[in-house]
């Protein structure tokens, strides 16, 4: 079984480096060959394309933009009323992950409006959800700490559902640190499960490191250690 390949996202990890860039020079200096952005759109993807390339990694994982923060908004596919504002961000994003040459973009689904009941806006969430992800598909043609937290079951869940899922994101539960930090979750154990499972793609580190970042890798090391790094080709 091959090691699993992990990608920093960097809307979480290195929060102590000001700019992008900076961080993509870090995550590279820390043995990533991967990386993640959240929103990468406050740069111009042709300068961010050119930083990632010199800190030599590839950009794996891009959301669509998160919406009106001011609003509270955090994703727009699944928000009554602003299908046309996601489908602008959608084009915006498909722009930047050519530029990057990044193969996924995560349409972030948005929460319940400011005001709204929960009840009374879930089916027509549901729907709104529904109709963006078929618009999207057209367009395009082509995460385990939520599952825990929502659901729990992740063992079944990853069994069953890991031949559909193109990217999977950890972080511990509850804090949403580390995964070498103390929580509910057993690392060894489910990045074992993913190995076993014959998962491919990258497993992207996004979570809120409890103090500095490379002090918090030391699980990520220890991973390469007994596994061995993609890129010594052990």
């Amino acid at each position: 079984m091959a090691p699993l390949r992990f990608s920093a996202n960097l809307s979480w990890l290195f929060p102590e480096l000001p700019s992008l860039p900076a961080r993509l020079r870090a995550a590279g200096r820390s043995g990533f060959e991967a990386a993640e952005v959240a929103w990468p759109y406050a740069e111009p993807p042709e300068a961010l394309a050119r930083a990632a390339q010199d800190a030599g990694l590839r950009l794996v994982l891009i959301n669509t933009p998160r919406g009106d923060q001011e609003k509270g908004e955090m994703g727009l596919a699944a928000v009554p009323g602003r299908q046309a504002a996601f489908r602008e961000g959608l084009e915006q994003a498909v722009l930047y992950a050519k530029a990057l040459g990044c193969p996924r973009i995560h349409l972030m689904a948005g929460r319940v409006p400011q005001g709204a009941d929960r009840a009374a806006v879930r089916g027509e969430m549901e729907t709104v959800f529904l109709e963006n992800l078929k618009y999207a598909a057209g367009v395009l043609a082509q995460d385990i700490f939520h599952w825990q937290i929502m659901d729990g079951n992740l063992t079944g869940n990853i069994r069953e559902f890991l031949p559909i899922v193109g990217h999977v994101q950890v972080a511990q539960v509850p804090g949403r640190g580390e995964p070498g930090s103390s929580g509910e979750l057993d690392f060894s154990y489910l990045f074992q499960l993913l190995e076993d499972e014959g998962y491919e793609g990258f497993v992207g580190c996004e979570y809120k490191p409890q103090g500095d970042t490379i002090a918090g890798l030391s699980w990520l090391r220890s991973y390469w250690d007994r596994r061995g790094h993609p890129q010594d080709g052990r």
